[in-house]
Protein backbone atom coordinates (compact mmCIF):
# COMPACT_ATOMS: atom_id res chain seq x y z
CA UNK A 1 0.00 0.00 0.00
CA UNK A 2 1.38 3.39 -1.02
CA UNK A 3 0.48 6.22 1.32
CA UNK A 4 -0.44 9.71 0.07
CA UNK A 5 2.49 12.10 -0.34
CA UNK A 6 1.36 14.29 2.56
CA UNK A 7 1.39 11.26 4.86
CA UNK A 8 4.83 10.17 3.68
CA UNK A 9 6.19 13.69 4.06
CA UNK A 10 4.77 13.91 7.58
CA UNK A 11 6.49 10.62 8.43
CA UNK A 12 9.80 11.95 7.13
CA UNK A 13 9.38 15.12 9.19
CA UNK A 14 8.51 13.28 12.40
CA UNK A 15 11.13 10.59 11.92
CA UNK A 16 13.93 13.07 11.29
CA UNK A 17 12.79 15.25 14.19
CA UNK A 18 12.93 12.33 16.60
CA UNK A 19 16.30 11.28 15.17
CA UNK A 20 17.84 14.70 15.87
CA UNK A 21 16.21 14.86 19.29
CA UNK A 22 17.94 11.56 20.04
CA UNK A 23 21.31 12.59 18.59
CA UNK A 24 21.48 16.01 20.25
CA UNK A 25 19.61 15.10 23.43
CA UNK A 26 21.76 12.06 24.12
CA UNK A 27 24.86 14.14 23.35
CA UNK A 28 23.86 16.74 25.93
CA UNK A 29 22.97 14.12 28.54
CA UNK A 30 26.17 12.17 27.86
CA UNK A 31 28.35 15.27 28.18
CA UNK A 32 26.70 16.24 31.47
CA UNK A 33 27.02 12.79 33.02
CA UNK A 34 30.41 11.70 31.66
CA UNK A 35 32.33 14.17 33.83
CA UNK A 36 34.78 15.09 31.08
CA UNK A 37 35.29 11.53 29.80
CA UNK A 38 34.90 12.06 26.04
CA UNK A 39 35.08 8.35 25.22
CA UNK A 40 32.23 7.57 27.62
CA UNK A 41 30.17 10.45 26.24
CA UNK A 42 30.70 9.25 22.66
CA UNK A 43 29.75 5.71 23.64
CA UNK A 44 26.49 6.88 25.17
CA UNK A 45 25.76 9.17 22.21
CA UNK A 46 26.44 6.44 19.64
CA UNK A 47 24.39 3.75 21.38
CA UNK A 48 21.42 6.08 21.82
CA UNK A 49 21.59 7.17 18.19
CA UNK A 50 21.82 3.61 16.87
CA UNK A 51 18.94 2.45 19.04
CA UNK A 52 16.79 5.39 17.97
CA UNK A 53 17.47 4.64 14.31
CA UNK A 54 16.29 1.05 14.71
CA UNK A 55 13.07 2.19 16.37
CA UNK A 56 12.38 5.01 13.91
CA UNK A 57 12.98 2.90 10.80
CA UNK A 58 10.67 0.23 12.19
CA UNK A 59 8.04 2.88 12.98
CA UNK A 60 8.12 4.85 9.72
CA UNK A 61 9.62 2.45 7.19
CA UNK A 62 6.30 1.10 6.00
CA UNK A 63 4.92 4.62 5.50
CA UNK A 64 7.65 6.63 3.78
CA UNK A 65 10.58 4.23 3.55
CA UNK A 66 12.10 6.05 6.54
CA UNK A 67 14.78 7.80 4.51
CA UNK A 68 15.32 10.43 7.24
CA UNK A 69 18.28 11.56 5.16
CA UNK A 70 18.55 13.61 1.93
CA UNK A 71 21.42 11.37 0.80
CA UNK A 72 19.16 8.33 0.93
CA UNK A 73 16.42 10.21 -0.92
CA UNK A 74 18.84 11.40 -3.60
CA UNK A 75 20.12 7.86 -4.08
CA UNK A 76 16.53 6.66 -4.50
CA UNK A 77 15.89 9.38 -7.10
CA UNK A 78 19.01 8.42 -9.05
CA UNK A 79 17.82 4.82 -9.11
CA UNK A 80 14.35 5.80 -10.26
CA UNK A 81 12.64 4.61 -7.08
CA UNK A 82 11.08 8.00 -6.25
CA UNK A 83 10.07 10.95 -8.45
CA UNK A 84 11.83 14.31 -8.17
CA UNK A 85 8.71 16.21 -6.92
CA UNK A 86 8.19 13.67 -4.14
CA UNK A 87 11.90 13.67 -3.34
CA UNK A 88 11.95 17.47 -3.05
CA UNK A 89 9.09 17.31 -0.54
CA UNK A 90 10.96 14.62 1.39
CA UNK A 91 14.13 16.72 1.61
CA UNK A 92 12.26 19.82 2.80
CA UNK A 93 10.53 17.72 5.45
CA UNK A 94 13.82 16.14 6.53
CA UNK A 95 15.58 19.47 6.95
CA UNK A 96 12.62 21.04 8.75
CA UNK A 97 12.31 17.95 10.95
CA UNK A 98 16.02 18.02 11.75
CA UNK A 99 15.89 21.60 13.02
CA UNK A 100 12.70 20.85 14.93
CA UNK A 101 14.41 17.92 16.62
CA UNK A 102 17.35 20.08 17.64
CA UNK A 103 14.97 22.69 19.07
CA UNK A 104 13.08 19.99 20.98
CA UNK A 105 16.32 18.64 22.49
CA UNK A 106 17.45 22.10 23.52
CA UNK A 107 14.11 22.82 25.18
CA UNK A 108 14.28 19.53 27.11
CA UNK A 109 17.62 20.57 28.60
CA UNK A 110 16.80 24.24 29.20
CA UNK A 111 19.01 25.59 26.40
CA UNK A 112 18.31 28.32 23.81
CA UNK A 113 16.19 27.13 20.87
CA UNK A 114 19.14 27.43 18.46
CA UNK A 115 22.71 28.61 18.97
CA UNK A 116 25.57 28.26 16.50
CA UNK A 117 28.06 25.54 17.30
CA UNK A 118 31.72 26.28 18.01
CA UNK A 119 32.71 22.61 17.73
CA UNK A 120 35.52 22.60 15.14
CA UNK A 121 35.32 19.70 12.70
CA UNK A 122 37.55 20.61 9.78
CA UNK A 123 40.21 19.12 7.53
CA UNK A 124 40.54 16.63 4.71
CA UNK A 125 40.59 13.66 7.04
CA UNK A 126 37.16 14.49 8.42
CA UNK A 127 35.71 15.20 4.97
CA UNK A 128 37.07 11.84 3.78
CA UNK A 129 35.54 10.24 6.87
CA UNK A 130 32.15 11.62 5.88
CA UNK A 131 32.57 10.22 2.37
CA UNK A 132 33.39 6.78 3.78
CA UNK A 133 30.62 6.92 6.38
CA UNK A 134 27.95 7.93 3.87
CA UNK A 135 29.07 5.46 1.21
CA UNK A 136 29.01 2.65 3.76
CA UNK A 137 25.58 3.63 5.04
CA UNK A 138 24.06 3.64 1.55
CA UNK A 139 25.68 0.35 0.63
CA UNK A 140 24.30 -1.24 3.81
CA UNK A 141 20.80 0.08 3.07
CA UNK A 142 20.92 -1.01 -0.58
CA UNK A 143 22.28 -4.46 0.16
CA UNK A 144 19.88 -5.24 3.00
CA UNK A 145 16.85 -3.82 1.19
CA UNK A 146 17.41 -6.30 -1.63
CA UNK A 147 18.38 -9.38 0.32
CA UNK A 148 16.97 -9.01 3.85
CA UNK A 149 14.54 -6.07 3.95
CA UNK A 150 13.32 -6.98 7.43
CA UNK A 151 16.85 -6.42 8.73
CA UNK A 152 17.36 -2.89 7.35
CA UNK A 153 16.52 -1.13 10.61
CA UNK A 154 18.95 -3.23 12.65
CA UNK A 155 21.66 -3.02 10.00
CA UNK A 156 21.43 0.77 9.80
CA UNK A 157 21.36 1.19 13.57
CA UNK A 158 24.33 -1.13 13.97
CA UNK A 159 26.31 0.51 11.19
CA UNK A 160 25.83 4.05 12.49
CA UNK A 161 26.74 2.96 16.02
CA UNK A 162 29.95 1.44 14.69
CA UNK A 163 30.69 4.36 12.35
CA UNK A 164 30.61 6.79 15.29
CA UNK A 165 33.79 4.99 16.34
CA UNK A 166 35.61 4.01 13.16
CA UNK A 167 35.33 7.40 11.42
CA UNK A 168 37.23 10.50 12.52
CA UNK A 169 34.13 12.64 11.94
CA UNK A 170 31.88 10.43 14.13
CA UNK A 171 29.74 9.70 11.08
CA UNK A 172 27.16 12.41 10.45
CA UNK A 173 26.45 10.76 7.03
CA UNK A 174 23.37 12.93 6.53
CA UNK A 175 23.11 16.48 5.08
CA UNK A 176 19.99 17.36 7.10
CA UNK A 177 21.65 16.16 10.31
CA UNK A 178 24.77 18.18 9.48
CA UNK A 179 22.82 21.40 8.89
CA UNK A 180 20.79 21.02 12.08
CA UNK A 181 23.75 20.08 14.26
CA UNK A 182 25.42 23.34 13.19
CA UNK A 183 22.67 25.06 15.20
CA UNK A 184 23.60 23.25 18.42
CA UNK A 185 26.64 24.34 20.44
CA UNK A 186 26.71 21.04 22.31
CA UNK A 187 28.63 17.76 22.24
CA UNK A 188 26.96 16.79 18.94
CA UNK A 189 27.47 20.15 17.22
CA UNK A 190 29.50 21.19 14.20
CA UNK A 191 30.75 24.69 13.45
CA UNK A 192 28.64 26.20 10.60
CA UNK A 193 31.81 26.98 8.63
CA UNK A 194 32.70 23.27 8.64
CA UNK A 195 29.29 22.00 7.53
CA UNK A 196 29.68 22.62 3.74
CA UNK A 197 32.69 20.30 3.45
CA UNK A 198 30.78 17.55 5.29
CA UNK A 199 27.73 17.97 3.06
CA UNK A 200 29.86 18.03 -0.10
CA UNK A 201 31.52 14.77 0.92
CA UNK A 202 28.14 13.20 1.73
CA UNK A 203 26.71 14.15 -1.67
CA UNK A 204 29.82 12.90 -3.48
CA UNK A 205 29.49 9.61 -1.61
CA UNK A 206 25.85 9.37 -2.68
CA UNK A 207 26.83 9.54 -6.35
CA UNK A 208 29.62 7.01 -5.77
CA UNK A 209 27.20 4.69 -3.96
CA UNK A 210 24.70 4.73 -6.83
CA UNK A 211 27.48 3.93 -9.32
CA UNK A 212 28.52 1.09 -7.01
CA UNK A 213 24.92 -0.20 -6.85
CA UNK A 214 24.68 -0.21 -10.66
CA UNK A 215 27.95 -2.07 -11.00
CA UNK A 216 26.95 -4.66 -8.40
CA UNK A 217 23.52 -5.14 -9.99
CA UNK A 218 25.10 -5.46 -13.44
CA UNK A 219 27.63 -7.98 -12.18
CA UNK A 220 24.86 -10.02 -10.61
CA UNK A 221 22.85 -10.04 -13.84
CA UNK A 222 25.96 -11.00 -15.79
CA UNK A 223 26.63 -13.95 -13.49
CA UNK A 224 23.03 -15.09 -13.81
CA UNK A 225 23.36 -15.37 -17.60
CA UNK A 226 26.54 -17.48 -17.52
Amino acid sequence: MKFPLRTRVAAEFLGTAFLLAAVVGSGIMAERLADGNAALALLANSVATGAALVALILAFGAISGAHLNPAVTLAEVMQGSIAWPDASAYVVAQVAGAFSGVAAAHLMFGLPLFFASHHVRTGRALAWSEFVATLGLLVVIWGCARTRPSAVSFAVGGYITAAYWFTASTSFANPAVTLARAASDTFAGIRPADAPAFIGAQLAATVAAVLCFRWLAGARVGEAHR
